[in-house]
């Protein structure tokens, strides 16, 4: 529309539209190549996605380390629970003296030395009456000489210890109850006998062909076996005899991880405050 001012025409305000832009230039498409037909692609309802389900009674789960979600057996937990009272809780000396034992070498020595002198066992006890009743019948002399043999049973150690017939008392260091042998260092000390605590129990058992044996007791030993009983009787006299330090010393009263932690920060703020 325009007007007409003085005979000329002049452009109204409709007429200054804002220029629309070009359309763009048609891109020239590429040929599409040919792609190469699998059996996986021509055959996808065939190969579905199926995710893992590891809810109850789905998928297996993967390997791994379930320790912590194990329900272990009664004696089990009763062991571990035992194992870090005995840290937590203060452990008397009478108790505590059977915390330390020999050492890997030296009890390797001893058990050496005990193995000749096991007790024969049924077959062996079998055979030897055998042959002494064979003897017997043919008016041959018997055999008179005392065996020798380690000594077993709390009650019979208890009586050669009081009599000072043993020349050297092992106990092992994990009895339960521990109430019957928690005496018996003390009755050693005062008889002048020396003794060694060891590990294991089951271990002296295997000694006398037992599952498990409280302590063993030695009453004399071979010619050529005396050199290695007077030093193992020289390390346990060193050792447990006349360790008068050792036999006060009280054991446990370790706090756990969390409680050490809890400890160490109270420590830190002390000093920041002071």
């Amino acid at each position: 529309y325009q007007r007409r001012v003085h005979g000329e025409s002049q452009p109204t305000m409709s007429s200054k539209a804002k220029k629309v832009a070009a359309p763009p230039k048609a891109v020239a498409k590429k040929p599409a190549g040919k792609t190469k037909e699998t059996f996986h692609s021509q055959h996808a309802h065939l190969f579905e996605k199926d995710a893992n389900d590891f809810r109850i009674g789905r998928d297996m789960r993967p390997k791994s380390d379930l320790s912590r979600f194990v329900k272990w057996p009664q004696y089990i937990r009763f062991q571990r629970q035992k194992a870090i009272l005995k840290k937590r809780l203060k452990v008397p000396p009478a108790i505590n003296q059977f915390a330390k034992t020999l050492d890997k070498n030296q009890a390797g020595n001893l058990f050496r030395l005990l193995a000749n002198y096991r007790p024969e066992s049924k077959e062996q006890k079998k055979l030897r009456l055998k042959a002494a009743a064979e003897a017997e019948v043919k008016d041959q002399p018997k055999a008179t000489s005392k065996p020798l043999f380690v000594k077993y049973g709390i009650n019979h150690i208890a009586n050669l210890v009081e009599a000072k017939k043993t020349k050297l008392v092992v106990i092992a260091h994990d009895v339960d109850p521990i109430e019957l042998v928690v005496w018996l260092p003390a009755l050693c000390r005062k008889m002048n006998v020396p003794y060694v605590i060891v590990k294991g129990k089951a271990r002296l058992g295997q000694l006398v062909h037992k599952k498990i044996v409280t302590a063993v007791a030695l009453t004399d030993v071979r010619k050529e076996d005396a050199p290695k009983l007077d030093q193992i009787v020289q390390a346990a006299r060193l050792l447990f005899n006349d360790d008068v330090a050792g036999r006060r010393k009280w054991g446990g009263g370790v706090l756990g991880f969390k409680a050490q932690a809890a400890v160490k920060k109270q420590e830190k703020l002390v000093k920041a405050l002071v």
